[in-house]
This record gives structure tokens, sequence and C-alpha cells, in this order.
């Protein structure tokens, strides 16, 4: 998405580099983490695919299903190399599903990416972002599977594994015969209210009966005649894999809404499924079933979160867990030997070492492990009796080799054959604690391995936490069962290569290669530390804090160290760079405070390593002689951090008398000195503070500091930088400071709403405020505004209450069982009485209107059912707008009142498609392409101005030919302005595939019949752009992409701009409109395309210089300006390598891709020639014309919504019930067809 802007650089860096010329560090971007000790890999959410990771794991474990898909191989699927190829039949969901699980049993990477999977799936960004249900997916990704393997051996992989059938019989009380009726399934869906838990529900289901009797008698086909009946149902065939989806969610029709069931709702480890199957001859272990996965949801009915707990059937995973249970009482000789060997560090870390492979690991991992497996570092555990962890290692070199860096730590041969025969002759039992990192060698068969992974962490678990799952707002969502009979093969056990493809196992392995390398890079250059000396003999101690003699670069130094060296090594370093340094030499870590430097806490300890002492990237350390500076003590450390606090005081006159005007000054004092050190400092020995204690969103507010709180210090009150003291003199009889504060006033609750008469009858009253509470019915505030408006009794009927709107529309009705609570009205809210009843629980309100320009209260109102379908929807609404014609389609008005994405499936029912009661639908022209295709509208662009590349018989202000329309876009410029004007002419719409190029797209686009008007050699003569806002917007650069790699929405619409020649721009060009500017005048010429190369990185020094080399002038003799069209500014481009200092913040900001300037292409870059102009002024007269337009127009909405405040604050409080919530999306998988 960022295209090259974390581009490696593997330029060498050395250690330390020092001196006024800035550093370059080098930034790499870190790659993914290893696996953790688990041994198992997470999947990485893409927003919101918590669902999708939580299935994806289930199939991932479900070994049958994982090895079922390896088997299909590239002659049956195709392979990702012939994706593009026209003919070729690629099954790219399989493919990439296979390349998944790879990579979640082989490569060695802490998470796995999900991008490519969602890519074939045909999603675009928004889908990735929205969270559905994970029932709906499973059902939706096998039905997408079994499409994908028509004509392969896999064809029946979902029906074998997943496929089972029950029977439903009706047998007659009378004659006896029975009549039966069979289904398919590929999961159970169980109830969850009023059931205690599984075997409850499928006792209800496939026990009990129904019994047909009374006035519910069944029609019997043999007796021809009403009789009694018994209805029952049975499991007739049952899965190898029993999947069942508990039904969580329901819906109050007694509050109109969705609600999740949290009550308890147990489950078993192991099911047997017989009592509810068919009689059968079977053995009873044909129906028994073992849990293997519980996908969980945590939240409500409108979000939450997915996660899963699953069962490593394969043992691929380290199960381990630190047991909290009481212990089993052991002998006290093993226990002794136990606390030996756990106070030998020789013998753990020769254990730790045993189990890496090749028996080495950097130092820093082996201190990471070792923590793990004692809970404490070697710094708190065994530091103060064998020193430092190297020196350690370097002691006992006949057992351990430092590398010559002292990165890297291996054990020696003879080392690793002493360790392994202290283990076989002493201590067998540490081996089985440290062998976790080896999966399967201390695995217990009667402690099944349970794992709870949540995206990309994965935890394990214990067998009993599936307990937890049981109720709650995080409960229980999906269960599956694995039928017990199934036995995995030894070879399968703790072998995640086990069925794996050769090639897929070549590809993971070059990767893993390719990780160790980018890792090894990464480890190299990011231990690198920046560290910003402060001098101490360049500051001076004053006003609290320490400030520098002469400037901040004069007293700064920047050395870049590696932060694995110990702390006497950077001494030495500093030692070496400072040749004046006389003396003892201390560092001590610094901050800037508001007032100054301030020196914290003194760095001790010179076999500590930088790592060790948590010394950050970018630290501030002082370098003084650790007593004073310029001859006075620095106070240090944390209590005596200095504030800069604000006083308030009177002003004493010139005759030494106070006056009436209030003065604020900054004054300095340590945190830990008392309130009283105030007065003492401003001479008002009698004098009372006062504390500022007002909150950001109320009026202010001084509380006076009791007197015996002025012992108290700066720190103990909560005083903190820039907090406001007042203070006033105790003989001071006059008031005046004290009422120049503000003071808290309380405001009454409101306690009523106000109902407007909109029912078109005369009444005395236009309108009445009627008392209530929260809790009050809408129905009895209905009531009673008809009663005291003095309206017919007959309304109550036949009205309903509306909410007025901000901008007085009327909004959906509040049906009269709801609360004010549960229709989320506030107090003071305004709403209209207005005939017609409120729909029903079954029905929705909707607004529609007729195309996508929306002016408020000219929308149509309507109510449908919700089962209605979506073309009979758009049939009503077309008949009650008059429009004939069957050409249009529906769009559902999005959160910014623009058009959404169509309503395609026109049998779906309206709730299917998420639509309801207050939405607003449009009638749009035009029927909707086919799947897989898009409707583009095209544009011929030219930037400033009528055509100038091209002679062309139309002009962009002419009358326009037929099919064309031509017109200047809305721009944000003046007319007349060279970076302004953007004119359009609409050549048609493209009804094209998504598979199409841009180079196809482009061809078809010249066959339009205005575009023919033209003469383009080829479509390499083009630019193509998507537009936004009726300007450019993205630029679609590579000729031989497809539309679809670009994610382009229904609403794409694209502009091709004609050039004077071909055009094939690289991944890393970046087109840019340049204009320079006219000497003497405020102007510009006509823009002049400019193609920059960014490969080397988007800075302000590379573009000046292509800009430099565009106009054959000096680079030191330019100056360059992005403008902003929007707020008619241009912003300068300064050379930031020229204005450098030695901070380390300012070079992050070397990237024109970020703020302030965010370039892109399509920019326009305005150009000044100092040789023969050096102001600072880029903008023009229009420019001047723009911004006081802009400033009238907002001067004038201002004034609107003054007049419109009264009404406004009376409902603002007004929703309608269904609007507050995010609307509800399908979820589909697209696949091509392979029949």
């Amino acid at each position: 998405m960022f295209g090259d802007l974390f581009e490696e650089d593997y330029s060498s860096v050395s250690n330390y580099q020092y001196g006024k010329e800035k550093k370059l560090k080098t930034k790499t971007l870190e790659p993914p983490a290893p696996r953790e000790f688990t041994n198992l890999s997470g999947i990485r959410n893409q927003g919101g695919t918590c669902y999708l990771n939580s299935l994806l794991q289930t199939l991932h474990f479900t070994p049958e299903f994982r090895e079922a898909l390896f088997s299909l191989g590239p002659e049956e699927l195709g392979s990702f190399e012939d994706k593009d190829k026209p003919d070729a039949k690629v099954r790219i969901i399989p493919l990439q599903l296979q390349r998944l699980f790879a990579q979640l049993l082989v490569l060695d990477q802490d998470a796995a990416s999900t991008a490519d999977l969602t890519d074939s799936f045909g999603w675009t960004s928004n889908e990735e972002m929205r969270q559905h249900d994970v029932q709906e997916l499973n059902r939706i990704l096998f039905s997408a599977l079994e499409t994908s393997l028509v004509g392969t051996s896999g064809h029946d992989l979902i029906n074998r594994l997943y496929h089972g059938t029950v029977v439903n019989q009706v047998v007659c009380k009378e004659c006896k015969n029975v009549s039966e009726k069979q289904e398919d399934f590929l999961d159970l869906t169980v109830a969850v209210k009023n059931v205690s838990g599984l075997e409850d529900a499928l006792w209800t289901m496939f026990v009990e009966e129904e019994v047909f009797d009374c006035d519910n008698l069944y029609h019997c086909g043999t007796c021809d005649r009403l009789v009694k009946a018994t209805k029952s149902a049975k499991l007739r065939k049952l899965p190898p894999f029993l999947t069942v989806s508990l039904l969580r969610f329901n819906f109050d029709f007694v509050k109109r809404e969705r609600y999740k069931e949290t009550s308890c709702y147990t489950f078993p480890l192991r099911i047997n499924l017989k009592p509810f199957c068919e009689q059968s001859d079977s053995d009873d272990l044909e129906y028994v079933y073992d849990l293997f996965s519980v996908i969980i949801h945590k939240g409500g009915c409108y979000g939450g979160h997915y996660h899963v707990y699953i069962k490593d059937v394969d043992h691929l995973g380290n199960w381990q867990l630190q047991e909290e249970e009481s212990k089993p009482v052991v002998n006290l000789k093993d226990l002794q030997n136990e606390e030996e060997i756990d106070d030998d560090p020789l013998i753990i870390l020769k254990a730790i070492l045993l189990q890496e492979e090749n028996n080495v690991i950097p130092v820093d991992q082996l201190g990471q492990k070792l923590l793990k497996k004692t809970g404490m570092s070697w710094n708190k555990k065994y530091r103060r009796q064998y020193g430092p962890l190297r020196k350690f290692l370097q002691l006992h070199s006949q057992i351990f080799l430092l590398s010559s860096d002292e990165s890297t730590v291996s054990l020696l041969k003879n080392g690793s054959l002493q360790a392994e025969s202290d283990f076989q002759r002493n201590d067998q039992h540490i081996f089985k604690t440290f062998t976790s990192e080896s999966p399967g060698l201390n695995d217990k068969t009667s402690c099944p391995h349970w794992f709870d992974i949540n995206d990309s962490k994965v935890q394990p678990i214990k067998e009993k936490d599936i307990e937890r799952q049981f109720q709650g707002k995080e409960s229980a969502y999906m269960l599956f069962y694995r039928k017990s009979q199934l036995q995995r093969p030894p070879e399968a056990q703790a072998n995640p290569r086990y069925g794996v493809p050769c090639h897929l196992l070549s590809e993971m392995d070059a990767a893993n290669i390719e990780l160790q390398i980018k890792r090894a890079e990464w480890d190299s250059t990011n231990n690198n530390l920046e560290l910003h000396l402060h001098l101490g003999p360049h500051y001076h101690f004053f006003s609290g804090a320490l400030h520098p003699v002469v400037s901040q670069a004069e007293s700064v130094w920047d050395l870049t160290f590696d932060k694995r060296k110990t702390l006497g090594d950077l001494r030495q370093s500093i030692f070496q760079l400072l040749e004046f340094w006389e003396g003892d030499m201390v560092l001590s870590v610094a901050k800037f405070v508001p007032a100054g430097l301030h020196v914290y806490q003194t760095l001790d300890g010179d076999d500590l390593t930088l790592w060790e002492m948590e010394i950050v990237d970018g630290e501030d350390l002082f370098v003084w002689n650790g007593v004073e500076v310029g001859g006075i003590q620095i106070p240090t450390g944390n209590d005596c951090e200095p504030l800069l606090i604000n006083v308030l005081h009177l002003a004493t006159g010139s005759e030494g008398d106070k006056c009436q005007q209030l003065i604020e000054s900054p004054h300095v004092f340590p945190s830990n000195a008392q309130m009283g050190e105030v007065l003492t400092t401003l001479a008002v020995p009698m004098g009372v503070l006062f504390i500022n204690a007002t909150d950001p969103a109320e009026e202010e507010n001084w509380v006076a500091i009791p007197r015996e709180d002025l012992k108290k210090t700066f720190r103990e009150l909560g005083l903190g930088n820039h907090n406001s003291l007042l203070i006033q003199d105790s003989r001071d009889d006059n008031s005046t400071l004290l009422t120049q504060g503000k003071w808290l006033t309380g405001m009454s609750e409101i306690s009523w709403l106000q109902v407007q008469n909109l029912c078109e009858l005369e009444s005395e009253e236009k309108q009445v405020k009627i008392s209530a509470t929260m809790n009050t019915v809408v129905f009895d505030i209905r009531i009673k505004a008809i009663k005291e408006l003095k309206l017919m009794k007959e309304l109550a009927e036949n009205s309903c209450l509306r909410p007025i709107g901000r901008n007085g529309k009327l909004l959906c009705p509040v049906p009269d069982s709801y609360t004010l609570k549960e229709a989320e009205l506030k107090m003071g809210s305004s709403l209209g009485l207005c005939p017609g009843k409120a729909p029903t629980s079954s029905q929705l309100f909707l607004f529609f209107t007729v195309g996508s320009d929306v002016q408020p209260g000219t929308e149509m109102e309507i109510i449908v059912e919700e089962t209605m379908s979506v073309g009979d929807c758009l049939k009503l609404m077309l008949e009650k707008s008059g429009l004939p014609g069957d050409t249009w389609h529906l769009r559902k008005m999005d959160w910014c009142y623009e058009a959404g994405e169509p309503l395609c499936e026109e049998d779906a029912a309206l709730r299917e498609v998420a639509i309801r009661s207050g939405d607003t639908l449009l009638l749009i022209e035009g029927k909707l392409p086919p799947p897989g295709f898009l409707r583009v509208p095209v544009w011929l662009y030219q930037p400033g101005g009528p055509m100038r590349h091209w002679k062309s018989p139309f002009r962009m202000n002419s009358t326009p030919s037929p099919g064309g329309v031509c017109r200047p876009a809305s721009t944000h410029g003046a007319p007349g302005d060279p970076h302004g004007e953007v004119s359009l002419r609409f050549l048609g719409d493209l009804e094209i595939s998504e598979d199409t190029t841009v180079a196809e797209l482009k061809s078809q686009a010249m066959t339009l019949s205005p575009s023919s008007e033209l003469v383009i050699p080829s479509p390499t003569f083009l630019r193509a752009w998507t537009m936004e806002g009726q300007r450019p917007s993205r630029l679609l650069r590579a000729n031989q992409q497809q539309l679809k790699e670009y994610k382009l929405g229904r609403k794409t619409e694209i502009c091709l701009e004609p050039l004077e020649k071909e055009e094939n721009l690289g991944p890393h060009d970046v087109v840019l409109r340049t204009q320079m500017r006219l000497p003497g005048e405020r102007a510009y010429t006509p823009c002049a395309d400019l193609v920059w190369d960014t490969a080397r990185g988007w800075t302000a020094s590379s573009l000046r210089q292509r800009v430099a080399y565009f106009c054959s002038l000096p680079v030191e003799k330019i100056e360059i300006a992005k403008y902003f069209p929007e707020k008619f500014e241009w912003l300068p481009i300064s050379s930031w390598n020229q204005q450098l200092t030695k901070r380390k913040k300012k070079k992050k900001q070397d990237n024109l891709q970020g703020a302030p300037y965010y370039l892109k292409d399509g920019d326009t870059i305005g150009i000044k020639n100092l040789l023969v102009e050096d102001d600072e002024d880029f903008s023009t007269v229009r420019d001047d014309l723009g911004k006081e337009t802009q400033k009238q127009l907002a001067l004038g909405k201002k004034s609107q919504e003054a007049l419109r405040v009264p009404s406004s604050d009376l409902s603002s409080g007004a929703k309608t019930p269904g609007r507050p919530r995010a609307p509800e999306a399908s979820l589909s998988i697209h696949v091509g067809s392979f029949r």
C-alpha cells in the first residue's frame, strides 16, 4: 500500500559517528517475528477478520481436511504462474488455502497473513475491515470450495468430511403409515434460549415427538382424511466431523431489537450421539465424538470479537503450563537435587543450548530463554554471584564459544557431550523441564493439548478452561466434533511437515532462509541507538534548570552506539571523542521539561549493556562531573523536577499601591518545594493561594488552598507544568481579584418534550410541552399531546410521533411501545404529531428519492414488509414515483449522505440486505452490470483549460456533441486560474470485465463516439485516472495490471488524459504538474508535466534536483511549493538536508508523502527562479479572491447556524431507533466457473 516508503537500505553504518554533519542511520522494515514458545503460528487480523481467522485455524487443525486439500496437485488446481493466462483454469482459492496452511505449519513466523486469500475471495479493503458472522462464513466458504473443486478428485471433499442427513418422519396412528422426508446438512443449528445445553437441545430435536391431535390433525395420504399422528426427527447419517452452530442471537419482539443469549449452555468434551440416531446394529464407538474446536464470540449482537479454543490433535505445538495446583509429595533428595540444578547456571545454559539448532543462539535470546525457564532474569538471579552473562560465558571458554563481536554463543563439542552425559547420569528430570522447545518429546497422552488462538496470539490453556465459555458475553458460538475412532498415523505426531507437498515445502524452506537473513540484517541495524550528549561545560544553571550557554546546536553532540555494548564501552568512546575532557566523567539520563533541561538518574554499572540498562533510542545523556555545573551544585532526580507554574496577582503601581490590573508571570519551583514558597518568592507573606480547578468543558473555577496545605509540596497537591495559581493578599479587602474569576453555576434539568401539531388539523396551540421521564412510554406522550392540543379523539387510532431532526426533517416514526430511553430520545427533543400509524415490528419505514442528489425534505416515504424482495420494493417505489421502465436499480444512502453500493440481489429480502427502518434508498437510473463486470463512466480530461496537446474539432466550452457532455468540473480554484481549471468531456459508459487490463480499458474507451474525434495513435498516448469529486484522484499507472487489482468499486469513474508522446510509467514514477512563476507578476505559466523517479526516496532534496534539471536552472537558484487548491494556499518545500539540525526527530520528517505535504500524483508544484525574483510569496491574485470568498461563505454559514440554534438545541436529542448502529452487510466469496 505504501509502495517503497519502507524500502530497505543496506548501506554500511559505523558503530558511532560524531561531528556537526547529520548521520545517516539505516532503518529497515522489521521482518515478522519468529514463532513463540508454543511453536504455533497465529493469523494477523486485517481489521475485522477475526471471524475468518478463527474458522481458518479450525480447518487447519482438522488434519484430514488439511491433508485432503494438500493431496490436490498443480495438475488439478493449476499454478499461480498461470493465473493471468486467459485460457488457464486456475483454482485460486484452494491454492491460496494450501499456501496458507503450509505457512501455518512450516514457516517460522508468529502470524501468517490472509491478504492473498481474501484477494482470491474478491474482497475489497472495505470487506476486510467489516466484521461478519462466522456461521455464515462457514457455509459460504464450503460452498466456494465445492464450486472451486468441481472436476477434480477433491470434488467431494466437503461432502465426504462434513455431510450428514436427518430424516423427518410422520407416523399415522390409524394405519401406521410412515411418511419420510430426508434433509442434508453440513452443520447442525441448535437452540440456546431456554435450553440447558447441547445434549438437551439434541434431545428436543431428535428424541421428543410432536403430537398432531385435537385442532391440529394430520392429513394421512393412505387414510385420505385428518388423523392423529406423531412427528419426529432422527440423525440417519453422521459425518466424520460434526459442526454445531449455536443460536446465540435472537430478536425481542417486545423491545423490537436483537439481543445475545448469554445464559449458561453446557456442552460435553465427548458425546455419544446414538440416542439421537436411527436404530442400527453399528458399534457404539461409531457414535462417539470428541470436541476439538470451540469458536468463541465476545461482545454483543452488533459487534464483538472472535477467537478459538483448539485441540492440537497431532501435537504440533509446544503445550506447557505452570501448574497452579498443589504439587504431590516428592522425595526430599530429589527436591534438593532440583534446587542444586536450579542454582547452577552452567547446567541450565547447557540445557538451553542443547535444544538449539547446531547448538548456537544469540546472547540476547539466551537471556530471554533463561528468563522463560527459571522465571527470573540473569541479572536478578545470578549476576551478584557470577557477574554479567557475557563475562560468565567467557570464563567458561572450555564449554562456550563466543563470536568475535560477542553477539552469539555456541556450545563446544566436548561441552555438548559432557552436558549430555551429565543429564543421563544425574539429572534426567531437568531434561523434562527443558525439552519444552521440542514438541512431542514430553507430551502426555493423558493430557489433551488445547490452545487459545486469538488472531496473532497463541496461548496454551487447560481443558477445564473450556467451561468458562458456557455463558456470558464471551461464550461459545460454534462447536466442532470429530469421530473418536479417527486415528492419526504415528509419523504425523509432532511432525508439521507431514503431508505437505514437496513444492510447498521447498517454497517454505526458501522463505525461512530469507526470513533468517532479514532478521539478521534487522538485528544488526536496529541494535544501534542514537544518543544526544549534552556537554556540562556548555551549560549553566539558572531558573531551576540547565540552559545552553551559547546555543543548543553547540551544546549537543549526537552519537550512534550499539546497545549491546556496555556502559564502560560508551564512557570510553566519549573520552576518545572529547579529547579536552579532564577529570571524572559521569553520565546521567536527562530530559527536557518546560523549564529547561533536568538531570534525573546517574548511570551506574560499567559492565551492564545499554539494553540491560533500558537506554532507549533518542535518549538525552548529560556528561558532567556528577557534582556541579559552572560552580553551582545541581539538584537531580525525579523528586526535584522543576515545574513551570503560571502565577496570577495584582500589579503594583508606581507609588507602591496595587492596581486593579491582573498580571500573569511564569515561575519555576522544584516539585518537592512547599506551596508556601510561592508566597515567599512573590513577597506576599499574608497571601491566600487559589488553584485553577477548571475542567476543559466547564467555566473557570478557582479553589482556595487551606492554610495547613501550604506545607505540602507541589507534587503532593498534584500540580504540574503550566498549572495556574492565583494570589490574593489577605490584608486587602478588595474582592476585585476574586470577581475576575468565574464560578460554576448549575443548570436546571429539562424534564419535558415539545410536540408540534403536524396533522393538518386546526387547533388552539401549534405546539405543547409534555412533562416526561426517560421511562415514559411514547404512547402516553402521544395521547397527552392530542388532549392538550385539543384534537379529535380519532387521532389516537391513526397518528404517530416522529422526531424532528436538526434540519427540520421528520425522522422515522417511534413505536408506541418504546420508552424514551429505548427510543434514544433526549429531554427537550422536538417531536411531530403526524397522521398515520407507526410501522409494526415486521414492517420497515423507508425514505426514498430519485437520483443521488438528495435535497433535504424532498424524500418520499413508504412502509413495506421486511420480507419484501429488493425487486418488488423497486417496482413499488417506481410506481409511487410515477417512473416508467425497468432500467433502474436501488442504492442505499451511506452515512455521509452519498449513494452507497447497489443492492444487487433483487430476489433477496430487504432484511437480508440489512435494510432497516429509517434508511434512505435511492432510485438510480441504469441497469446493473452482470457479476464480474463494472459499468465505468469514462471522461476525457484536460488540466489547465482547453486542449493544449491535441488539435480537436471541439472546444471545451462549446455545445456538446450527441452522447457527450462538455463542461468544466466544479473546482476550488477560481475560473481562469491555471492551477484551478479542470475541463472534462463525458465520453460514455463502458461495461467492462474486472479482469480487463488498464491498456484494454484505454483501447475500449477510444472506440466511444466522442473520443473518435481525437486522433490518438495508441493507448500508450493516454493516461488513466480514477475520479473523486470531479477531480483526478488515483493514477492507474501499470498498463498490464488488471482492474480488479486496483479494487475499483461500483461507483468508480475514469478520466483519460491525452498525451503528446507515449508514456510507460514505472512503479516509482510520480507525475507532477509544474508551473513556472512569471517574474514581476502574481501569475504562472501553463502547467507542464514532470515525471519524478522516487526510487531513491521521497525527499525534498531529490525533488528539488529533479525540478532544477527539468527547468535547466541551478538547484540553489530555485524555490518550489505545493499548491493546495481547497485552501488556496502554497506550501514551500524546503530542502531539509540543508536545514537539518542534529536532532533525530526532524530527520524522520524527510518524506514528502507524509505531513505536511502529502505529495501524490497530479499535484501542482510552483517553481520560482531566484535569479530574477527572490521574494517568498507564491500566491496569486485569484488565491486572494478565493480565500475571501471562503471567508464570506464561512461567515454566512455561522450566521445561519446562529439563527437555527433555538430549534436545533431542542431537537438535538431526537434519534430514530434504528439509526445509531452501523449497517450489517452481506458476505460473499466470488468464485470462477470450472464446469
